[in-house]
């Protein structure tokens, strides 16, 4: 594939919806990785289809991507990336998500936009009257009797749900908040997570509300403040709703401030929502950190597209670490189009790899109707990959098993590494021996040395991942803020000016080197695993 530029200005006079201006780009999938422009945008005059992605390419050091339309975070990055307490402030480079449809033809160019409904009726929405994660009989008596002002059944019933689950977040959150409410006069934030779209948005929810029902105990139990912290759930998973959801956060005044959102379509909506009434948020298109100093930026600030510069350094970072386990590295790079993260971590080792003096030497959709784990690897070999980087994400952990396995029998496996978003307790647990040395890029590691991490492993009776350690950071730091400025205005001023961050969990040096760990065996991995992620050292 060729490599091509765009600057987000369509040169073929037509328009195109969630384009928008930028510095210029190379790409070599069919579109931009930044806006989504296609190619045939910057040839006047002409329009071409595009070809269709095949599951395998057969290249040197060039090739690629496709449009960079979704998260992590992760976001990046689920939230990635959530990275926000990591200080990876991802800006509005990123327009529709992952569930954004584009249709392209010889003459047009649309985006499907969601199904107006009618205003949200609160069920997005929780401080431990409604249940979004796994259920049991002892939280749904928690539930109900919240919903009823029956603090001191909900505390019962909550405290024995979370003694009975001890890795179960929302139990401990509607526990402290039951308390919180008890006491009277608490001080009320909100986290936003997608509790519904699919187990592993479930997981990676669950990881977030960790790090915040975490740092709420801390707070609560340290005595502060006379004010308990009460914290408000909001599931982000349906992005039609989202803006009438955020509409009624913000018609909640008692609610001081939101940890949380992601870069897709729904999150976005709901952000410009928050922005133009004031309500302090703190998510990954919302901020940016620098010298310490955590700030707020307008949601149309785009300067420094930290997302790429993170991707970069993970493309780096893993191909370096190829260069070490082989003297030419021939990797094998398998990628999910549907997913912007996943397309542009493709692209980022696909440009990192000729400094190592190797070569991507095959790069394989699994999102191809003809894909087949088995075939895949076999063609790999046959082609003389030596490693394979798993650049997927996290809804594509199921298939990073079936490519583990693939390899695992396929005679003379392939080293196999991966990004963040693999950084999972399903790919330990259904993984097994197959998973044994799979390397991963993430931005914070467990460490028996961390006082962070020591502290999280007995309350959760497990280790906790970087999403986790973010999400404690991110809301210390609003706690915090609140506490000098128990108003929005204030929250929102304080962060517009800049806020100190301090005594972070976080490594915010990734963008020199992502931290690696690689999956060994050990007893402090999640339940079902003989597999625990270590730092490589």
């Amino acid at each position: 594939m060729s490599v091509w530029t765009c600057d987000g200005i369509p040169k073929d006079g037509k328009q195109y919806p969630g384009a928008f201006p930028h510095n210029p780009q190379d790409n070599t999938g069919p579109d931009c990785t930044l806006c989504g422009l296609p190619q045939e945008a910057m040839q006047p005059g002409k329009t071409v289809k595009a070809q269709p992605t095949t599951k395998t390419q057969v290249i040197g050091t060039s090739g690629g991507g496709n449009s960079l339309k979704s998260w992590l975070i992760p976001t990046v990055v689920a939230m990635l990336f959530l990275l926000i307490g990591g200080g990876l402030a991802v800006y509005r480079l990123l327009k529709p998500n992952d569930q954004t449809i584009q249709t392209r033809g010889s003459d047009s160019s649309s985006t499907t936009t969601p199904t107006p409904v009618a205003p949200d009726t609160g069920e997005s929405v929780s401080r431990g009257e409604k249940l979004f994660l796994n259920a049991s009989t002892y939280k749904q008596a928690g539930a109900e009797a919240f919903a009823q002002e029956n603090w001191e059944e909900a505390i019962i019933a909550y405290q024995t749900a979370a003694q009975e689950n001890a890795n179960d977040p929302e139990a401990s959150i509607y526990l402290n908040n039951a308390q919180a409410k008890q006491a009277r006069n608490p001080i009320t934030i909100a986290v936003a997570v997608p509790t519904s779209l699919s187990s592993s948005s479930a997981d990676s929810a669950a990881e977030i509300l960790r790090g915040v029902a975490q740092y709420q105990k801390d707070y609560n139990q340290s005595l502060a403040s006379d004010r308990l912290l009460e914290v408000a759930i909001i599931d982000s998973s349906d992005r039609n709703t989202a803006s009438n959801v955020a509409q009624g956060i913000i018609d909640s005044p008692d609610v001081l401030g939101i940890v949380g959102y992601g870069i897709d379509q729904g999150s976005q909506a709901a952000l410009a929502n928050y922005e133009s009434q004031g309500m302090p948020v703190l998510s990954p298109l919302t901020t940016s950190f620098q010298d310490s100093i955590l700030k707020l930026i307008p949601l149309d600030k785009k300067e420094d597209e930290l997302l790429v510069k993170y991707l970069q350094a993970v493309g780096k970072t893993l191909t370096q670490y190829a260069m070490q386990q082989e003297s030419s590295p021939a990797i094998a790079v398998f990628y999910n189009r549907d997913s912007g993260y996943s397309q542009q971590l493709q692209l980022e080792i696909i440009k990192a790899v000729g400094a190592v003096n190797g070569n991507v030497v095959q790069q394989i959709d699994i999102t191809s109707p003809d894909f087949n784990a088995n075939s895949a690897i076999q063609e790999a070999q046959n082609n003389g990959a030596n490693i394979a980087i798993l650049a997927l994400s996290k809804s594509k952990v199921s298939q990073a098993v079936e490519i583990a396995k693939a390899n695992e029998n396929s005679g003379s496996p392939l080293k196999l590494m991966g990004g963040d978003e693999l950084y999972n307790a399903d790919i330990l647990v259904d993984g097994g021996d197959a998973i044994a040395g799979i390397v991963l890029a993430v931005p914070w590691s467990f460490s028996g040395d961390k006082k962070f991490a020591t502290q999280a492993l007995q309350s959760w009776k497990g280790r906790v991942s970087w999403r986790t350690a973010t999400a404690y950071d991110a809301t210390k730091a609003l706690v915090q803020t609140v506490s000098q400025n128990p108003y929005r205005g204030g929250v929102y001023q304080a962060f517009t000016n800049g806020v100190t961050i301090t005594d972070s969990n976080t490594d915010f040096s990734v963008f020199n080197e992502v931290p690696l760990v690689k999956a060994v065996r050990g007893n402090q991995g999640p339940r079902g695993s003989n597999y625990q992620f270590e730092p490589i050292k």
